[in-house]
């Protein structure tokens, strides 16, 4: 009976070591570099932002010889004791999702100065508050020029002439997929209607699909027919929503626009297109920069003109936005990319 006892104690030790420690284990493979990538709390199954950070260090384990460890936190407090975990290992670079990591990457990038650390929308200084930190790059991107382009195909397509806009935080971030998805449809429909509301003040925010179904649902009742959401997983309630609403003659009578990943398959035919962020492709690269030798602390920019925003075009939405339309944002992209059309930027300097 002890020794029976014993061997399950032992298997499960091992079970728990495998699973919290991370995805992969250094003797399943060469691996010149590791690389650690802290999750925020909506988890890598969010099928939108941390999911794209995770298809991007996933193709770079797979491509690359690397050995890939995460963390997916639950809590906010779980974040710190996680990247420094990683950094006491001496890892040779560490990803934070999210700009609510900036704090605690910034203190926690002081206090290893010899390690490279990635963070996704979040910029650390150096203490002078000028100079970008040389040991972390900062991977930032142009929402508002790919979400131009999302509102300006939800103003072909909305009926009404009524969008609504679900964000996670209202936070400047957020501000410019607002921004940007208000001139595109406005360059389209100068009296449009946009309703824009937050799910709430906090991490939560990013994790809460009831808030977001019942914000889509009210701007539904005011009229909203195309709904863009930047909410991470709380985005996905606004999906239910439209859902609800069913098909007329085969189409669907409400739509959703979704983000960061493409997101056109979760509710095929009521997912308009997906305004992405490509961050899977700027995750990989600083991971092959890293082990090329090549890592560069500070500002990685990704717009239009490096398609690093796009929206999504597939099997499941192709038959939802007519050619004519399709030609109409592929111009506008060429003039966004020209500067011929400035889309304002929220959080640049004013």
């Amino acid at each position: 009976m002890m020794r029976t006892f014993l061997i399950i104690l032992a298997v499960f030790l091992l079970t728990f070591a495998a699973t919290s420690c991370g995805t992969r284990t250094e003797a399943q493979k060469q691996c010149q570099i590791k690389v650690g990538i802290v999750f925020d709390i909506g988890g890598k199954n969010d099928r939108s932002f941390n999911a794209a950070a995770w298809d991007g260090v996933r193709r770079a384990e797979k491509d690359l010889p690397i050995c890939l460890y995460d963390v997916e936190p639950g809590n906010p407090t779980s974040i710190e004791p996680a990247m420094r975990a990683f950094a006491e290992k001496n890892f040779d670079l560490i990803v934070g999702v999210g700009f609510a990591q900036g704090p605690i990457m910034q203190k926690v990038a002081e206090d290893y100065p010899n390690i490279k650390f990635a963070i996704i929308d979040g910029v650390i200084m150096e203490a002078d508050g000028k100079t970008p930190k040389k040991n972390v790059a900062s991977l930032v991107f142009r929402e508002h020029e790919g979400s131009y382009l999302v509102g300006m195909i939800a103003a072909s397509k909305s009926k009404t002439g009524v969008l609504g806009f679900v964000g996670g935080m209202d936070i400047p971030l957020i501000h410019r997929f607002k921004t940007g998805y208000e001139e595109g449809a406005r360059s389209i429909n100068p009296n449009i209607k946009v309703i824009a509301n937050y799910v709430g003040v906090t991490d939560a925010a990013w994790n809460n699909p009831g808030k977001g179904k019942e914000l889509a649902l009210s701007q539904i009742g005011q009229e909203a027919d195309v709904i863009f959401t930047a909410a991470g997983n709380s985005g996905l309630g606004a999906f239910d929503a439209v859902e609800q609403f069913g098909r007329t003659n085969g189409e669907a009578n409400k739509f959703v626009i979704g983000v960061d990943s493409n997101q056109n398959m979760v509710k095929p035919g009521f997912v308009l297109t997906s305004m992405e962020k490509r961050v899977d492709n700027s995750v990989y690269d600083v991971v092959k920069e890293v082990l090329g030798g090549k890592f560069e602390g500070g500002f990685h920019v990704f717009g239009l003109d490096k398609d690093g925003v796009a929206f999504s075009m597939d099997e499941n939405n192709k038959g939802l936005i007519p050619d004519d339309v399709l030609k109409k944002v592929d111009e506008a992209k060429q003039k966004i990319v020209s500067g011929e059309i400035k889309v304002t930027d929220p959080m640049a300097a004013k």
